[in-house]
This record gives structure tokens, C-alpha cells and sequence, in this order.
């Protein structure tokens, strides 16, 4: 029977202030990550998303053994983490905000990170050509880490952490640092390897096109606490609005004259027009439109998307 690749039961980590905070600043205890509970299935994408001070970065402190939990349990294929760490063997990171050693040179970087993994040289000098070459970072092989740019320095981070070939890969931001086509070249091959290999992927992104092109499945964290488990599509799917887009070539103001009297949630700029509307009303918008004789040259109407639906748990509790 196979193991789940990543269990964590009922994590928490509390935040403890000073004495000397809580006397002078009177600070209490903070919960940033409150009871939370999941599993990373065999071969499954999962997205791990929230808003800034959600609780992502503080549990994958905890699930990288970095940050000791307050309670609770994180499990890599059956083992608990807390008392078997040589099961981080089976663990590989990579964050597009790490920095690579400044001292080595990139093959240098990759080499030194493979024999971490008790990999043999021969072994290493047969798989770092290959995986250079997927990342198509080939020529920065005998490059200074220190001379990166940053794009080219999450291309090697990417690099060495598939070279080791883990079985459960924590990918947080991995993509913010790059350019459009880089970014592609890096979701394409987390996609090979997820298919061909069967890599078990945790992956954090504040790019939710990218996001829903990736993730089987997604976590959305807020403060704390895991409020939503689902595929991207039944997320999206879970909220009303839609978008329609309307271009006026004469007329514009009246037609924002129009979404103003309705008091209609819309945006616009040069002939364009975007009204945030339920899908329902869409029907109900367009009869009015006719009626008030604006008559528009273009319409486009988009469906909820999961940036839609982040875009709303993260507005939920501001003031």
C-alpha cells in the first residue's frame, strides 16, 4: 500500500512575544497558523494560497523543519517529520526569493546540492548536463552564482531542486522573478515532471492564471485557517460575477453616466467598458442598455475565474 506522500494533522504555530513586549507594547500571543489539517495526494498538484500574512510562508517553515510547530504533526510517506528528519531526504525545495551561494559557480551549485542527497558523482555528472539544458541554462554552467540575474538564479534553484529526483517537491512563488517566456519553460517542465515522474507538488503562487493552468487541486489559507478545498474550476465557479465588456466608439460617458445611476461595480478607459455584474442579471443589464439606445460595438463576457474568487475571500473581513 502506498504512502500518502504528505500528511500534516492539525499544525499550529503560536508566536510568543517578549516579556519585554508584553510589559512596555502590552503584546499578546499571535496564532499564525491555527489547527490546519491536509494531505498532498501521489502525483497531485495542490495549490497552497492566501493573502499576505495568510500563513503560508510560517507552514512551510514548519513543513521544511526550519520553524518547530506549537502542535500538531507533519508526515512525509508515513514518517513523522519531527522524528525521523532523514525523510527530508525525500523533500526538495525551491522559493523564487532564495539566493544561491555567491562563492560556487552554477555547476558547482547543483553538484554540491546533489551529493546533500547522497547522490554519487557519476551519477550527478550524468544528470546536471540534462537538467541545465531543460532549464535552458546550459551557458551559465561555469557562471559565478553572484553574476545571476535574478531570473536565471530561480532557473538554477529550479534546476537543482529537481535534479535530485524528490518524491515531494514545495514550490513557493517559484516564477516570480521571471520573465513571460521563462515562466512558461518552468510551468511546462513542473508539468513533465508531474506526468512522467508522478512528483508530488505543493506549490504557492500569487499568479492565479498560473495557478489554475497548474493545480489539481487548491488550499486557500486565510488568517490561519484553511477556508476553502477544492479544484480551481469549482472555485471560480462558486462566485456570481462575471465581467462584461463593452466597447462604445460614441458613447462612452453615457454609458458610465448609465453604470453610475445603476450603481453598477464597473471600470473604464478609452472606448472600453468592464461591468462586474451576477450572471444572472447579464440578460436584465443588456434589455437596459437597449432601452437607454446605448448601443455598443463590441461585447465580451467572462466567466468568474479563480483570480475572481481570490480577489473576494481576500476583500472579506476589510473594513
Amino acid at each position: 500500500m502506498n504512502q500518502v506522500p504528505l500528511r500534516v494533522e492539525r499544525l499550529t504555530k503560536i508566536f510568543e512575544p517578549t516579556l519585554w513586549a508584553k510589559i512596555r507594547y502590552k503584546k499578546r500571543p499571535f496564532t499564525a497558523v491555527n489547527n490546519i489539517s491536509f494531505s498532498l495526494r501521489q502525483g497531485e498538484i495542490l495549490g497552497f494560497l492566501g493573502p499576505n500574512g495568510a500563513g503560508k510562508t510560517t507552514t512551510i517553515q514548519m513543513l521544511l523543519d526550519v520553524l518547530t510547530p506549537t502542535s500538531g504533526s507533519v508526515e512525509y510517506v508515513g514518517k513523522n517529520l519531527f522524528k525521523h528528519h532523514d525523510v527530508l531526504q525525500n523533500v526538495s525545495f525551491a522559493s523564487g526569493y532564495t539566493r544561491l551561494p555567491s562563492s560556487l559557480m552554477v555547476y558547482q551549485c547543483l553538484l554540491t546540492h546533489g551529493m546533500l542527497y547522497n547522490m554519487s558523482l557519476e551519477e550527478l555528472r550524468a544528470k546536471i548536463p540534462p537538467i541545465l539544458d531543460e532549464f535552458g541554462i546550459s551557458h551559465l554552467a561555469d557562471r559565478n552564482a553572484s553574476t545571476l540575474s535574478a531570473g536565471q538564479t530561480t532557473c538554477v534553484l529550479l534546476a537543482r531542486t529537481f535534479l535530485v529526483e524528490p518524491q515531494v517537491v514545495l514550490l513557493d512563488e517559484p516564477t516570480a522573478a521571471l520573465d513571460p517566456e521563462n515562466a512558461h519553460l518552468v510551468r511546462t517542465f513542473i508539468k513533465k515532471l508531474n506526468q512522467e515522474k508522478g512528483t508530488s507538488i505543493l506549490f504557492t503562487s500569487h499568479n492565479m492564471v498560473e495557478v489554475a493552468e497548474l493545480c489539481d487541486r487548491i488550499l486557500i489559507l486565510k488568517n490561519g485557517v484553511i477556508i476553502a478545498d477544492d479544484t480551481p474550476e469549482s472555485l471560480a465557479s462558486s462566485i456570481s460575477e462575471a465581467h462584461v465588456q463593452l466597447v462604445f466608439v460614441d458613447q462612452l460617458h453615457e454609458a458610465i453616466a448609465f453604470a453610475q445611476q445603476h450603481n453598477l461595480n464597473f471600470s473604464a478607459q478609452e472606448r472600453h467598458i468592464d461591468i462586474v455584474i451576477n450572471e444572472q442579471k447579464i440578460a436584465e443589464l443588456l434589455e437596459s442598455l437597449a432601452h437607454n439606445k446605448l448601443r455598443y460595438s463590441q461585447i465580451s463576457i467572462d466567466k468568474p475565474t479563480l483570480e475572481d474568487y481570490f480577489l473576494t475571500i481576500a476583500r472579506k473581513g476589510k473594513s
